[in-house]
């Protein structure tokens, strides 16, 4: 069962939320949270899987609330997925750089919604389907210029091979065609990745990237 904290200021987005997501046999919502406080003070009392976390909030804003999930090893596991009003929202990849898993627009269709918050919990996700690889490269442009690689100097040719094509977007199975090797061989590839350079999941991965300049913004494969 997947266990779900759903932490947004407009109470109707959460009843809409609350009811597609309590309809399906494996997730659950656990708890509601009207304000960034309130959110970071459930995620410490009931531990949920994933946080479904608006950007912009009350009292303490879904930043900030992520930071503060992220950043405390007790709470290692939960993940975040931001909600924002529109795919440009300029603090999404702010957001991602906070340890955030992704994010989607509030509009998303509900399949899609369903498919982002299981595969979040699987440790595959990157961002919203709705999302292209062009808006990853487009957030990367706006970050700072490459720091120093610290950490790739420990990763194989063949890693630094994989965080690439991990950067432009592309999926387990794209990099496994990619590179003509089995999609669990690619998965174990980037899992080791992570692992080595402190990565929390698949999106900060990709802002490593770009970050140590492994990656350039445009670079799409």
């Amino acid at each position: 069962m997947i266990r779900v904290l759903l932490a947004d200021d407009q109470s109707l987005v959460r009843a809409g939320f609350r009811a597609l997501l309590d309809a399906q046999r494996d997730i659950e919502v656990l708890g509601e949270a009207a304000d960034g406080e309130a959110a970071l003070r459930q995620v410490r009392e009931i531990r949920p899987d994933v946080v479904l976390m608006d950007i912009r909030m009350p009292l303490l804003d879904g930043l900030a609330a992520t930071r503060g999930i992220t950043s405390d090893a007790a709470l290692d596991g939960v993940k975040v997925v931001m909600l924002t009003t529109f795919e440009l929202d300029e603090y999404v990849f702010e957001a991602i750089r906070s340890g955030a898993s992704g994010f989607l627009v509030k509009d998303t269709e509900p399949a899609e919604l369903l498919r982002a918050v299981r595969a979040v919990v699987a440790g595959d996700a990157l961002l919203s389907p709705g999302v292209t690889r062009r808006l990853i490269a487009e957030f990367a442009s706006r970050s700072k210029a490459p720091v120093n690689a610290g950490g790739l100097e420990n990763l194989t040719d063949r890693e630094r091979e994989v965080m690439a094509l991990v950067g432009i977007g592309l999926t387990n199975d794209e990099i496994a065609r990619r590179l003509v090797v089995s999609p669990l061989t690619a998965k174990t590839h980037v899992s080791r990745t992570m692992v080595k350079l402190g990565a929390r999941d698949r999106a900060q991965l990709v802002v490593l990237a770009y970050e140590t300049g492994l990656v350039r913004p445009g670079w799409l494969g």
